[in-house]
């Protein structure tokens, strides 16, 4: 199994505002998972805002968390 470096470009985080349930907050994470998770939503045919709200209503923890387990199902599925 190969490791994928963890200080490289994929790992520095960064925060992205988004509208959730009608408020304003913000999700903390690498660069690599918003990639990821930019992927989904396109081919799905949501906005990442839209496909981070769908997230946040079945969600039990912490929303930057949640969005990593889910985009690791997703490639975990494929």
């Amino acid at each position: 199994m190969t490791v994928p470096p963890t200080d490289g470009d994929g790992a520095r985080i960064h925060k992205h505002s988004v509208i959730v349930a009608g408020h304003r907050t913000s999700v903390s994470l690498e660069d690599s998972f918003w990639e990821a998770l930019g992927k989904i939503a396109t081919r799905r045919g949501l906005s990442r805002n839209r496909l981070i709200s769908l997230i946040d209503a079945e969600r039990s923890g912490n929303l930057s968390s949640a969005t990593r387990l889910f985009v690791l199902e997703e490639l975990q599925q494929r």
